[in-house]
């Protein structure tokens, strides 16, 4: 990747995005359809430490179907008449015909992953992959900062792009309960068909897998499908999976309006909001998958063969790797009840958590204003709230449930919040169009 240079200036991006996943790709298309509307230029670029586009590669399990409507894509909340959207990506592929007689709303995992890839195919231009953000530093002019330098690493090479505004989609990180250490028999499941792969041909005799969501019963099913002579042992602390709160009325959690009426609320009210609706999203399954663990437990009872055993109302006490095997001590939590078990793996079903964007922030870090509880105090455009006076924008897709809601980190309003984001850059870029700085797009 080169920068071009005018007249012995640094070119400064309109936008420089960190991280190119979901949310950043479907800015990068509100950016392509923005610019493509004859309205002024918005110059971006987007910075990518994967080799191409990839997510949750790891849990893209063949059989498992998105928990949320096709027709909350990239682009169809924020603009229905896009080419960029999951009908457009069907009839690309000539699957458009066979997925309306399919009669379902919700594709396979695979297959979205699929439509993902082919649009960021269509923005390439706009994104550098296999470069991996290193630090932010701020350039000032007078008492404000007028950009963002951004210092990347790219094979060997050290580059720099200078940005007005940033868009930080750093993602999500594998989340491990506190003192659990990962090693090469105590995993995240986001690893898990990575893990299963290496895992054939070895007949392993036990799986110990802790949840209760959605992830944790996929996980449950694939090992105990992949792997037919082997134990699969579900841990978990309620007394059974619980279903997914999909109902119509509770969906209206995902709504645009729910964001403005959220963000509004006083806090006690967001905490009330998400004690209710966190059953949406949160340790809640298919009720589907629910059912089919159900229907395995009870034929293996009836076949007297037990290899699916659910330890509910129970914890894993200790979590010890011996090197060739792992030792997991479940302990019932009415009971006090202990029972060792010896497995090939276990696996940690127990989520994500938002990556803190801040550390890459150098110096900036400390002007990002945070609230009482230490979270980031972030204002309804998606800026961070900061003490310094910024000519531009440090915004965050991710990170933002505590301002914004449930939908902070899921793709249900994906769409809705990059053209939100967008039309907060554009508005102060023309408020700031009579400076007489100098932006031009880079060339890859």
């Amino acid at each position: 990747m080169s920068r071009a240079v005018a007249e012995g200036q640094v070119p400064v991006y309109d936008v420089v995005g960190v991280g190119f996943g979901p949310s950043n790709l479907a800015l990068a298309i509100a950016l392509t359809e923005h610019n493509a509307s004859g309205a002024d230029t918005v110059t971006a670029h987007f910075l990518e430490c994967q080799s191409g586009f990839g997510w949750h590669r790891g849990m893209l399990i063949d059989t498992a179907t998105m928990q949320v409507s096709f027709l909350k894509d990239l682009v169809t909340m924020r603009n229905p008449a896009s080419g960029f959207s999951f009908l457009s990506y069907l009839h690309a592929r000539g699957r458009l015909v066979d997925f309306i007689n399919h009669k379902n709303l919700f594709p396979l995992r695979v297959e979205f992953h699929d439509y993902f890839e082919w649009a960021a195919a269509k923005v390439d231009d706009l994104v550098s992959y296999g470069t991996e953000v290193l630090s932010v530093k701020p350039v000032l002019d007078g008492e404000q900062v007028a950009y963002f330098d951004v210092v990347a690493r790219s094979g060997g090479d050290t580059v720099e792009l200078r940005a007005r505004n940033l868009v930080l989609g750093t993602g999500l990180r594998p989340n491990l309960p506190a003192g659990v250490t990962a090693s090469e028999r105590v995993w995240h499941n986001s690893g898990l068909l990575h893990r299963v792969e290496a895992l054939r041909g070895t007949d392993p005799r036990r799986f110990v897998v802790v949840g209760a969501g959605q992830s944790a019963a996929e996980v449950a099913a694939l090992l105990h499908d992949e792997f037919p002579r082997a134990e699969v042992c579900a841990v978990f602390s309620r007394y059974g999976y619980s279903p997914a709160d999909d109902s119509s009325f509770a969906n209206r959690i995902f709504d645009p309006e729910a964001v403005d009426r959220f963000y509004a609320s006083s806090e006690p009210v967001k905490q009330r909001l998400m004690r209710y609706h966190g059953a949406t999203n949160y340790s809640a399954v298919d009720l589907e998958l629910i059912d089919e663990l159900y229907r395995r437990v009870y034929r293996e009872k009836v076949l007297g063969v037990e290899r699916l055993r659910l330890f509910n109302v129970s914890r894993p006490a200790e979590v010890t790797d011996h090197g060739t095997h792992v030792r997991a001590v479940v302990e019932s939590l009415d009971t006090a009840e202990r029972t060792e078990l010896d497995a090939d793996a276990v696996v940690y079903a127990t989520g994500y958590r938002p990556a803190d964007p801040t550390p890459l922030l150098g110096e900036l870090a400390a002007a990002c204003l945070r609230d009482g509880d230490g979270r980031l105090r972030v204002e309804r455009d998606y800026r961070i709230t900061t003490g310094v006076t910024l000519r531009g924008g440090l915004y965050l897709q991710g990170g933002t449930e505590h301002t914004h809601g449930i939908t902070s980190s899921l793709l249900s309003n994906t769409a809705v919040r990059v053209g939100e984001i967008l039309a907060s850059i554009v508005d102060r870029k023309a408020a700031a169009a009579g400076r007489s700085d100098y932006a031009v797009s880079a060339t890859r």
